[in-house]
Order: C-alpha cells, then sequence, then structure tokens
C-alpha cells in the first residue's frame, strides 16, 4: 500500500506504509532504548493520566515522521514512552481525528507506529455521548463492539500483507477475554456497550441518535473505530474504554466540547485504575 506521509516538516515522501512506520521505528530507536509492550491511546479530557508514567520520551506528534499535529483542544498532541508501575508503555497523550480534514490513512497511522514499535496490546479511549439511557455523564463503558457510520474505512485501497490480511476478521475486535477478565477483576463492575463512530465535528442531531439506538449503538463518538480496526489488521488485542461525558442529542442538556472535557477530568482516578488494571493483567 502506498501512502503520503508528511509531517508538516518538508514535502510529502510517496513510501509504503510499512516503509513510513519503519522511519518512525527508527526515529523512535534513536531517542530512547525503551521497548514498549503496551500502547495506550487517550482521547478528549483524559491526557492527565501521562503523569503517572515514568517519562523516558516526550515528543510532540510534529516531531515525529509521518505524525501530524492534533489542533483539538484537550489533545495535547505527544508521544510519551516511559513506564507505567514498572510496564514499559507508549502512550498517545490525544489523537487527530478524520473531522480536522486528514486521509483517514494519517488518522490510523500513529496507531500503526505503535503496534508496529511492539506494541501488541492497545488501550483505545474516547469521550462519548450516552445513548443508552441507563448510562449517567462520567460512567466508563468498555466497548463491546462497533458500528462504523464515518463513511469510510482505513482498509480501503491496496492491501499489504506485511500489515495484514485483505479482509479481517472484525468478530472479536474488542477482546472478549481481556473484557470478561476486567469484569471480575475490577472493583466495581462496568457496563459494555457499543460504540457509533460519526464523522462530526458539529454533534448529532436528535434525529441521528434515534437512528443510532436503532441500529443497536449504545454510544456515539468521532474516533476510535478506524484506530481500532487499523490495529487489529495488524494482530493487536484491544479493549475500548468510553469515558460518558454527556448525554447525547435529544436525552440531555444542550452539548459543548467545554462540558466534555470537565466531565472527563472528573474521572481521571477511576479511568487511571481501569487502565492500570488491565496492563497489570496483560504483564501477567
Amino acid at each position: 500500500m502506498t501512502n503520503q506521509i508528511n509531517n508538516g516538516n518538508g514535502p510529502c515522501l510517496a513510501n509504503t506504509t510499512m516503509d513510513n512506520l519503519t522511519r518512525v521505528r527508527e526515529y523512535i530507536d534513536s531517542r530512547t532504548s525503551v521497548k514498549p509492550r503496551f500502547g495506550v491511546v487517550l482521547g478528549s479530557g483524559l491526557g492527565d493520566f501521562v503523569t503517572q508514567v515514568t517519562e523516558v520520551l516526550n515528543v510532540p506528534y510534529d516531531d515525529i515522521p509521518g505524525f501530524h499535529a492534533s489542533a483539538v483542544e484537550g489533545h495535547a498532541g505527544r508521544l510519551i514512552i516511559g513506564h507505567l508501575d514498572g510496564v514499559a508503555v507508549a502512550v498517545m497523550q490525544g489523537r487527530i481525528h478524520f473531522y480536522e480534514g486528514h486521509d483517514i490513512q494519517h488518522v490510523v497511522f500513529p496507531v500503526r507506529a505503535l503496534v508496529h514499535l511492539g506494541c501488541k496490546r492497545l488501550v483505545i479511549t474516547n469521550a462519548a455521548g450516552g445513548i443508552n439511557t441507563s448510562y449517567s455523564p462520567g460512567d466508563l463503558v468498555l466497548i463491546r463492539d462497533h458500528i462504523n457510520v464515518m463513511g469510510t474505512h482505513p482498509l480501503i485501497g491496496p492491501n499489504d500483507a506485511e500489515l495484514g490480511p485483505r479482509f479481517p476478521d472484525m468478530t472479536d475486535i474488542y477482546s472478549t477475554n481481556m473484557r470478561r477478565t476486567l469484569q471480575s477483576s475490577l472493583p466495581q463492575v462496568m457496563n459494555e456497550g457499543v460504540y457509533a463512530a460519526m464523522t462530526g465535528p458539529s454533534y448529532e442531531t436528535p434525529a441521528e441518535i434515534q437512528m443510532l439506538k436503532s441500529m443497536g449503538a449504545d454510544l456515539v463518538g468521532m474516533s476510535t473505530v478506524p484506530e481500532a480496526i487499523a490495529a487489529h489488521h495488524m494482530g493487536a488485542q484491544l479493549i475500548g474504554i468510553s469515558c460518558v461525558t454527556n448525554m447525547a442529542a435529544g436525552l440531555g442538556d444542550l452539548l459543548s466540547h467545554d462540558d466534555v472535557a470537565a466531565v472527563a477530568n472528573t474521572v481521571q482516578d477511576r479511568f487511571s485504575d481501569v487502565v492500570k488494571t488491565t496492563l497489570r493483567i496483560w504483564d501477567q
């Protein structure tokens, strides 16, 4: 698969995705000897998690070949590689989004880079609107499955067999075994739900929320699904965590990004416990 990658510091280079991933690995290897085995992608308002990582490398996205800076408030746009409770991790403090105008291949490239660096197990997180009325703002929900309503797909185009198969199975994209283990290991059982991904950047209309509800969605957001597909394509094992920051359109108050970030900030401790529990189980 050819892909045009540009980090903003020079002209695009038309290389295969694997070539560009190798450039990232070489860059990271030149900066740190830490070899991360687990990756974490932090959604809106959840970036304070990185304060618990003993930092070895902290680098802005636009310094990394092929990465693009995030322009969204609440997404610092940094890659942090270090240790969390003795476990070597790579943490994406924020992400770029399709609605920022990026090609979908650019959106998923950082997650592909994490897998190529050795992060074969990933925790992908987001802030989401609650469609399931049993949820409340501040709830953390394990993603059981997803619905792609973005009108695009990160695997469109020629397939690179070095990355993964042409037709990857998505039956168990969010590991059932790991979700069950987490449910039995956490002090308070978390809800599970189906996450629907829309393009944004506007919040959904009440009619769209009713449509998603009829399709079986419990949560709605503007990220996660492309990254999950791309990482799963490369053989990574995934856990998805949504922080319900608001009830979706028509089910609560009018929506604002400031309110989303404020609610996400209130769950930092519980969120950190869930992520650390996940990594501890995987590290056994």
